[in-house]
């Protein structure tokens, strides 16, 4: 969700991800549920650093769509056609392997369970995956690949997703049924458009900017020279508020600096690199007579970051921000380096009067493949629902934006492993041991800021969730918190 950050048009999922060798394309409706001609047993995935996570879009990685509806139904079609025929060796298949093997009465009994629970159905094929059985992996593909649609309700949108991500990580290629589609990447106008659309039709990007901004302004009270550097500066917009705010402020503006750093998916949005949205807050902050400087650090993987990227000066009041971007970093489990903790302890050296965490409240860090399954299917089940709330099934705009925005994140952390995986979320615990090891302390978000958030859900659906803990605030759908928003000094 991160890279959805970009530009109050764009979030996350979306930040400094890690580029990846391999290629993914999502597939529309059915698409998904081909099953491969020999798959393999592989922790090779598709492209999805873009990208989660964001949540970064490159090239490489590109969206598969047909010119029309009716080209892309002919084309699965000659497809399974294909696939299936017994030109392609049908002994050796999926099919005819478990149909020799699996006895019929539980055979039955197996699909009976699915086709009556889609998503018991899709949690009993991650169950096959995990323990490598593809013998029932086959079967149960072959059955959940009639019952997803990226045009039904919420837990067939994201069945269709997450099916995708237990072929990808079977196949080591997937080019069986990716070769016969046509895979069109959306335009830079494209990508941003539905980015604004998630912005617009939820509230968790606009949660995120309000408490960053808000604990920023608290911090900066007093200050003549402050300066904020952003880990996913995206296209600028979180900090037009805080310009204008600050342009308010009784005795005269201060001096205001911004470093952005740049991730690969806002880069190819807004069809550019930081000059853009440099020259956009620069005229804003004439328009409001506020003396401002913008600093663009580079494109860069968030972990090759150094304190001298930065631009830090003497006597200034510094802020920090992390918008849904931090989780990208790898950890310990991932690289000796460690660059979530290097980048904290960096941070920490830096003498900040604030910094700023906004993370989806998700555990598919180290968790082993199954929970990290079922851990996505129950997060993402939540936001679904929740667009579904506002947007008709039917709606294009709506498919193209799951399909772009979310997909690709969820599909990272089904099929990926190692530092192919770059959507490694943690819970709000594990995020105050890793900032109280680098030496901070909880900077409690002010009661103003809970108040604006609570006006902001007013907006939005009766079942968003605000809960306020231990000086962090919490978003939630129903009974599932999804991101979390805190301050550290």
């Amino acid at each position: 969700m991160e890279h959805l950050i970009s530009g109050g048009t764009s979030q996350s999922r979306n930040s400094p991800h890690q580029e990846s060798d391999c290629q993914y394309c999502t597939l529309e409706s059915s698409a998904v549920a081909a099953v491969n001609h020999g798959f393999q047993q592989s922790a090779n995935c598709f492209d999805l650093s873009y990208t989660t996570g964001s949540p970064v879009y490159s090239p490489a990685c590109v969206s598969c769509v047909t010119e029309d509806s009716n080209d892309l139904i002919h084309k699965l079609r000659e497809l399974e056609t294909a696939m299936l025929s017994p030109t392609m060796d049908n002994d050796n298949s999926f099919e005819r392997a478990f149909e020799r093997q699996l006895i019929e009465p539980e055979k039955r009994k197996l699909m009976g369970i699915v086709r009556e629970d889609l998503k018991q159905g899709l949690l009993i094929c991650a169950r096959a995956v995990a323990d490598g059985d593809l013998m029932t992996t086959g079967l149960l593909i072959s059955e959940l690949r009639q019952m997803v649609s990226v045009s039904g309700e919420p837990i067939q949108r994201l069945g269709a997703y997450l099916l995708e991500g237990l072929i990808a990580r079977l196949s080591s290629t997937g080019s069986s049924i990716y070769k016969a589609l046509k895979c069109k990447e959306p335009t830079s106008s494209e990508l941003l458009s539905y980015m604004h659309i998630l912005y617009e039709v939820c509230p968790y990007f606009k949660f995120g900017y309000f408490s960053a901004n808000g604990a920023i302004a608290e911090a900066f009270k007093g200050e003549d020279v402050v300066h904020i550097i952003d880990f996913q500066i995206a296209q600028g917009s979180q900090w037009v508020s805080l310009i204008q705010a600050l342009a308010g402020r009784s005795g005269g503006p201060p001096r205001v600096r911004i470093t952005g750093i740049d991730d690969s998916i806002s880069e190819y949005a807004r069809g550019g690199g930081l000059h853009i949205v440099g020259q956009r807050l620069s005229r804003l902050a004439g328009s409001c007579n506020v003396p401002f400087e913008f600093h663009a650090v580079p494109l860069l993987s968030g972990g090759d970051v150094r304190a001298e990227h930065l631009g830090v000066q003497p006597g200034e009041a510094l802020a920090v921000n992390f918008p849904y971007q931090l989780h990208h970093m790898p950890d310990e489990s991932v690289s000796t380096e460690n660059h979530r903790d290097r980048i904290l302890r960096m941070v920490k050296g830096l003498t900040p009067k604030v910094v700023t965490l906004v993370e989806q409240e998700s555990n598919t860090n180290t968790a082993p493949f199954f929970q990290r399954f079922v851990e996505t299917m129950d997060y993402y089940a939540a936001i679904f629902e929740s667009i579904d709330a506002v947007l008709p099934r039917d709606h294009r705009e709506r498919i193209n934006v799951e399909q772009h925005c979310l997909a690709r994140d969820i599909v990272n952390v089904i099929a990926c492993e190692g530092t192919e995986r770059v959507e490694r979320h943690e819970l709000l615990g594990k995020w105050k041991a890793r900032f109280r090891m680098a030496g901070f302390t909880p900077y409690p978000l002010s009661p103003l800021v809970n108040a604006t958030i609570k006006s902001l859900l007013g907006n939005y659906c009766e079942h968003y969730r605000l809960e306020e803990r231990d000086g962090a605030l919490l978003l939630g759908w129903k009974n599932r918190v999804l991101s979390v928003a805190c301050a550290w000094l």
